[in-house]
């Protein structure tokens, strides 16, 4: 059995990135093999002190047997991995290596930046990485977890350890690849200059890969907006194709790029059960639109919905046209929501929604006939009965007459523009791909 070497919490909202040091680490310990792809695993989105993607990295390093196949390349060189290695021990030399590589690349300068890196004989239990991808766990559940296990190092208050032991966790379910390209050092801070137009064509060209460029926003998505070392991230269910995709682009060229197995994709952070639900969970639940939605101040939209109890469901501005799906719902409509819980005020942030069924909406159409004379009815007031102006019969406003009017929606699955979407929420283009 490989070791299980886990990294969590070394980035900052200003820079740096988890992934450019799993290169790092592969160099500094070109002793030994990658058994398997190295591991992308992103954590509960919700989790207010996280920096950016909330994402950890796993490598299984060990001895290979077999034939490798290539995952990377770093400043020229080839990276291969193996399927299968040979059994090796924890030790405080690979721990200590490892060690200096993230003291070397991590922003321990920023307050929020605390880093932790496990060394591990075997995974631990699943049960931790499920609990880290859609709830909270304490440091000390993660370090229970793994008592026995390894080794462990910690920077200041060592929270990354309890990431770093979750992505050793992950027993994958359902799977996706990124490929990670990563920038020339003189380039850090600077534009990145990749061609708009050969991202637009990705889908077409490489139909395994999603959440490339947003047309809606006209925005290319691959690209980070941060002065990180990456300069750009494709993602896609066939982990041959990226390379190629990779290779496609027009413009800047990167110095290494490495492929990672991930749980990007994958909705594992929604909770099914609704009994879970508490804030900073994500959950999906069935219900009925209580309420027309209405936009609020800044663009955002919210609707009532009826579910063991009333909920606020909100689709956000930054969302844009997929609030107009939101804003085309009506009273009585039957819809299955994705989203996270909020604290104060309580409502659902809406991550996607499935319209099951469609509520009939009349709108009046017309005065009633009077029932002695025949001749149409005339409001006698807002409020007040229709009144005939021949014979002077009345009739309640409830007998106006009414039509169903069409609706601006169909039953189906929307989602949020792809520059919307969270790393870990499954793009609906993955629906029928699902292993």
């Amino acid at each position: 059995m490989p070791l299980y070497l886990g990294v969590d919490d070394t980035d900052s909202l200003r820079g740096m990135c988890t992934t450019f040091l799993a290169t790092e680490l592969v160099r500094a310990l070109s002793e030994w093999d990658l058994i398997g792809y190295p591991r992308l695993v992103r954590l509960n989105p919700n989790i207010p002190w996280k920096t950016r993607g909330n994402g950890a990295i796993c490598l299984r390093i060990g001895k290979g047997r077999g034939a490798g196949f290539r995952v990377g390349s770093i400043d020229g060189g080839d990276v291969f991995a193996y399927e299968r290695g040979t059994e090796t021990a924890p030790s405080e030399g690979i721990a200590a290596i490892a060690a200096r590589v993230v003291e070397r690349w991590s922003a321990l300068e920023d307050p929020t930046t605390n880093p932790g890196l496990v060394l591990l004989r075997k995974p631990p239990p699943p049960g931790l990485y499920w609990r880290a991808v859609r709830d909270v766990v304490r440091k000390r559940d993660a370090l229970r977890a793994i008592r026995g296990l390894g080794l462990r190092r910690e920077w200041k208050n060592g929270r990354g350890v309890i990431g770093a032991a979750a992505a050793a966790a992950w027993r994958p379910r359902d799977r996706t690849y990124e490929v990670l390209a990563y920038r020339e050092p003189s380039r850090w801070g600077t534009p990145r200059e990749i061609s708009a137009t050969s991202v637009r064509g990705l889908d077409a060209r490489f139909p395994s890969t999603f959440n490339n460029y947003d047309p809606d926003d006209d925005r290319v998505v691959i690209t980070p907006r941060t002065p990180c070392p990456v300069l750009c991230g494709i993602r896609g269910d066939d982990p041959q194709e990226l390379p190629a995709a990779l290779a496609s682009l027009g413009g800047e060229r990167p110095a290494r790029w490495l492929v990672f197995e991930t749980n990007q994709g994958t909705d594992d952070h929604v909770l099914r059960d609704p009994r879970a639900a508490r804030p900073w969970t994500t959950i999906q639940v069935s219900g009925t639109v209580l309420r027309e939605p209405r936009t609020l101040p800044g663009g955002h939209v919210v609707f009532p919905l009826r579910w063991r109890e009333p909920i606020d469901v909100l689709a956000y501005e930054p969302s844009k046209g997929f609030r107009a799906v939101v804003r085309a719902l009506a009273a009585g409509d039957s819809v299955r929501v994705v989203g996270a819980i909020r604290t104060t005020p309580r409502s659902l942030n809406l991550e996607k929604i499935e319209v099951l069924r469609l509520a009939p909406v009349l709108r009046p159409a017309g005065n009633p006939p009077c029932t002695a004379c025949g001749r149409r009815m005339k409001s006698s007031g807002r409020g007040a009965p229709y009144r005939c102006r021949r014979c002077g019969t009345t009739r309640p406003r409830s007998d106006a007459v009414l039509l169903e009017s069409p609706r601006q929606i169909a039953p189906g699955r929307y989602e949020p523009p792809v520059g919307s979407r969270r790393h870990i929420a499954m793009p609906l283009k993955r629906l029928p791909r699902t292993r």
